[in-house]
C-alpha cells in the first residue's frame, strides 16, 4: 500500500513539474498496479488480434465485392480501425515485454510507441472520419440536390486523406510535449512542462473529441430522420398503380439508404457510450483530482473504449451490405 501511495505521489509530481527539475524516482510502478496492468495489457492484445483479423476480413470483402467504390468513407473507417487494432497489438505487446528503455532507441521507442502515440494517431483520425461520414450522410439526404451536383469524388478522397493527416498532426506534438523516459520506464501524456498547458489541452480534447462530435451526430441525424419521414409521407401520397416499377426501384433505394442511416446511428450511439467513461476520466485527471494512468479504474474505462475500436466494424460493414461476404467468396473462387 505504501508503494502504491508513493507511485501516485510521484506521478502527481511528474504532471506538475518541469522535467529538468524532477528528482530521480526510486520506482515508477508499484507491484499491485503492475499486476493489474499485465492483465489489462493481455486483454488489450487479445482485442487487437480479434479486431485486426476481423477488420482485415471486412476490408477484403468490401474490395472483392466492389463495395469500396460506393462507401469510400466507411471503407476508410475500417482502414483506420484496422490500423488502430494493429497498433494495439504492437504497443501493448511491447508493454508486456517490459523492456528497460536506455539511450536513443529507448527514447524513440517511448515517444512513438510505448506512450501510445502512433496508436492514438489512428484513434483520433477515426473520430474525425466518423464525423465526416455523418456530414456526408447529412448532405446526401437533407441536401440531396446539392450533393448530386456539387459533391465530387475528389472531395471525398480529400476528406479521407484529411482524416489521416489530422490525426498525426494533432497527436504527435502533444505526445512529445507530455512524455518522458524516467529510470528506464516510459511515462506518456503526464509530463507537462507547463501544468496550465496540460489542463487546457485536456479540456480542449474533451470538447473536440467528444462534446462537439456528439453535437454534430445529434444535429445531423435528427435532420436526416426528419427528412426521411417527410419523404415517406410524400411517397405515400403519390402512390399510384401506374408507376409501380419506378416506385419499387425508389423504395429499394430508400431501403438501402435507411439501412445505412440506421447503422450509422447505432455506431454513433455506441461511440457515445463507449468513450464517455474514458473522456470523463481523462478530464478529471487533467483537473488534478489525484488520478493517474496506473489506476485500475483507468484500465477499466480504456478497455471499454478499445472494445469500440474492435467491434464498430461490424455495424459499419456487415449490416450495411449483408451479402458482401457472399460476393467476396464468389469473387475469390473465380
Amino acid at each position: 500500500m505504501s508503494e502504491e501511495t508513493s507511485t501516485e505521489s510521484h506521478l502527481s509530481v511528474v504532471m506538475t513539474t518541469n522535467q529538468d527539475e524532477m528528482t530521480q524516482p526510486t520506482d515508477v510502478t508499484s507491484s499491485s498496479s503492475r499486476g493489474a496492468a499485465v492483465y489489462f495489457e493481455c486483454f488489450v492484445v487479445v482485442i487487437g488480434v480479434i479486431g485486426t483479423a476481423a477488420n482485415g476480413l471486412v476490408l477484403y470483402a468490401l474490395v472483392a465485392s466492389k463495395q469500396h467504390k460506393k462507401q469510400e468513407l466507411i471503407v476508410n473507417q475500417n482502414a483506420l480501425d484496422l490500423y488502430s487494432c494493429l497498433f494495439l497489438i504492437i504497443t501493448y505487446g511491447l508493454k508486456l515485454a517490459n523492456i528497460p528503455l536506455t539511450g536513443s532507441l529507448g527514447y524513440w521507442l517511448c515517444m512513438l510507441i510505448l506512450n501510445e502515440n502512433l496508436l492514438w494517431c489512428g484513434v483520433s483520425a477515426a473520430f474525425l472520419n466518423l464525423t465526416l461520414i455523418t456530414i456526408e450522410r447529412y448532405l446526401k439526404v437533407v441536401h440531396a440536390v446539392w450533393s448530386k451536383t456539387k459533391l465530387r469524388k475528389w472531395m471525398i478522397y480529400s476528406a479521407m486523406a484529411f482524416a489521416w493527416i489530422s490525426g498525426f498532426v494533432h497527436q504527435i506534438p502533444v505526445a512529445f510535449e507530455s512524455s518522458a523516459v524516467i529510470n528506464g520506464a516510459c511515462l506518456g501524456f503526464v509530463v507537462w512542462k507547463n501544468p496550465t498547458t496540460g489542463m487546457a489541452y485536456v479540456i480542449f480534447y474533451f470538447l473536440i473529441s467528444y462534446v462537439i462530435v456528439l453535437v454534430i451526430f445529434i444535429f445531423c441525424y435528427w435532420k436526416i430522420l426528419m427528412t426521411i419521414r417527410h419523404q415517406a409521407r410524400v411517397m405515400a401520397s403519390h402512390n399510384t398503380a401506374g408507376s409501380s416499377t419506378a416506385q419499387s426501384a425508389q423504395i429499394q433505394s430508400n431501403k438501402i439508404q435507411n439501412n445505412v442511416i440506421k447503422t450509422m446511428i447505432l455506431v454513433c450511439a455506441f461511440y457515445a457510450i463507449a468513450w464517455l467513461p474514458e473522456n470523463i476520466y481523462f478530464l478529471l485527471m487533467g483537473l488534478n483530482l489525484n488520478l493517474t494512468f496506473l489506476d485500475n479504474a483507468y484500465y477499466t474505462v480504456l478497455s471499454i473504449a478499445f472494445l469500440y475500436i474492435c467491434s464498430s466494424f461490424l455495424a459499419l460493414s456487415i449490416v450495411i451490405q449483408p451479402y458482401v461476404f457472399v460476393q467476396a467468396m464468389y469473387a475469390y473462387r473465380k
